[in-house]
């Protein structure tokens, strides 16, 4: 009989669960919803009977599972202690303990975002890679640092929030931090549409943007006008690419990491991001850290439960 591990990746809505075998071979995933009411004390209990279920269809006996990684959207230290994750009602508390305790089977956790990233090193975009960054673009910016093939979590599990790096003094908007001049207020998808939206108001440039009703303007239609030579279209993405090159470029000269990987709902403009970012990059990184190339992510939204997956097998 083989051995196996399980991944799980809990998200504001459903919660996702793979099951894998220990070279990282996806056998079945599946969904269950996230029940967070009651500050979400039914989530965990949740995932351990789902698990438990899988494990009878597939007779999989206790034995054979190596252990259960989980990914949460909070800071997550080393130690598997969970220091608030507010979209899901939780407080500090340790996961780890409290999943083992429900399965009699060992479990890690991490911070989703970093989880995602480890993902992404092991069978992702970041493949054959032991240091890098990824990025997800999507309706915040989530970011994972992984180095020499571990995740950099910091003291509490906070380390990789890329999307809240300072890169503007001039901003009065906060961001849902509660910060003003985050990464993640330009180049999120609300952080494109906001770009947008500053400029079609700035100007007098004729776009096909301006022939779409404002609150219909997404981060997809923007770079759809890119990639159709629309002036102003390509002057919003200009302004994405500073600063996310440049928010990068500091990264990367901390870190230097071999790859940084790009995905969430705007990466889906897939390559021609790079001809954006790239110039700013080149242009702050320290050069001696700047070796870097710059991938798209591959797993999509299974990137967590297959980094859940390898935090049990590091």
């Amino acid at each position: 009989m083989g051995k196996y591990v399980f991944g799980v990746d809990v998200g504001g809505t459903t919660v996702k669960l793979g099951l894998f075998d220990v070279e990282g071979n996806l056998l079945d995933k599946w969904e269950i919803p996230t029940r967070k009411d009651n500050g979400g004390e039914n989530i965990l209990p949740d995932v351990a009977a789902s698990i438990k279920a899988k494990m009878a269809e597939k007779n999989v006996f206790k034995d054979d599972v190596i252990g259960v990684g989980l990914g949460a959207p909070g800071p997550v230290d080393g130690e598997g202690m969970v220091y608030g994750a507010v979209n899901l009602g939780w407080g500090t508390f340790s996961i780890r303990d409290t999943l083992m305790e429900l399965l009699d089977i060992p479990v890690k956790a991490g911070n989703d975002a970093n989880v995602a990233a480890l993902g992404e090193m092991w069978k992702g975009g970041g493949q054959g890679c032991k240091n890098l960054v990824a990025v997800t673009l999507g309706t915040g910016v989530g970011g994972g640092i992984i180095v020499n093939g571990s995740i950099l979590a910091g003291a509490l599990g906070a380390g990789g929030e890329i999307g809240h790096l300072h890169i503007e003094d001039n901003e009065t908007e906060r961001c849902n931090c509660g910060n003003t001049g985050c990464l993640e207020e330009y180049t999120s998808a609300t952080g494109v549409v906001r770009l947008a939206k500053r400029m079609l108001h700035s100007c007098d440039t004729p776009s096909m943007l301006r022939k779409i009703p404002e609150e219909k303007i997404s981060a997809k239609k923007v770079f759809d006008a890119v990639k159709d030579g629309d002036e102003l279209a390509i002057k919003i993405a200009e302004q994405f690419g500073e600063y996310l090159g440049k928010g990068l470029g500091v990264i990367a000269t901390i870190i230097n990491p071999e790859m940084i990987v790009i995905g969430g709902g705007v990466s889906k403009a897939g390559k021609i991001l790079f001809e954006y970012i790239s110039p700013y990059f080149y242009k702050t990184v320290f050069k001696g850290c700047g070796n870097v190339k710059f991938a798209l992510a591959t797993l999509g939204n299974d990137a967590g439960i297959y980094g859940s997956a390898k935090l049990v097998l590091e």
